[in-house]
């Protein structure tokens, strides 16, 4: 199996767990003279099972981005820690732009129109979106590589 196939089966494990939970959660209680809709000990054994090959799939991947190396002679591992962080920059230099430039929506501490009261910004609002422009293209251009490596690495199995 692929990398990649084993990210796929993943994140269905992780929505197959969270439907569980629903169901678990719709039918642990009901009303006296009335059936649950499902037998909800019967979800729980379901669930744990899911949850079992959730962590097995999880300790292959991990173990398989740990040991495989990139073009650029980093591990999988390295790349995503860095992809990761460049999403969060990406996230704090908007959130930044969008608080200088007025975009967010805050609430007044006091009453004043808006001729009473000037706003001043301390951030160059279009530096900070270029800024952001170009960690989101060297995010995406790593998930290229990345995904790239996914679909061509086998998955370590245990």
């Amino acid at each position: 199996m692929k990398l990649a196939e084993a990210l796929l089966l993943r994140a269905d494990r992780m929505r197959t767990i969270e439907q569980l939970k629903v169901r678990i959660h719709a039918s642990a209680r009901f009303q006296e003279g009335e059936q649950p809709p499902e037998d909800a000990r019967e979800l729980i054994a379901t669930t744990s099972s899911v949850l079992d090959e959730l962590e097995t799939l999880i300790r292959q991947i991990n173990r398989t981005n740990a040991v495989t190396v990139m073009e650029d002679g980093r591990t999988v591992t390295d790349a995503l820690a860095e992809r990761d962080v460049l999403r969060l920059r990406y996230s704090v230099l908007t959130s930044s732009a969008d608080a200088a430039s007025g975009t967010v929506q805050r609430v007044p501490l006091m009453r004043a129109t808006r001729s009473e009261l000037k706003y001043v910004t301390t951030l160059n609002v279009k530096a900070l979106r270029q800024q952001a422009s170009d960690i989101a293209r060297q995010a995406r251009e790593l998930d290229g590589r990345i995904q790239q490596v996914n679909w061509t690495t086998e998955l370590q199995e245990e």
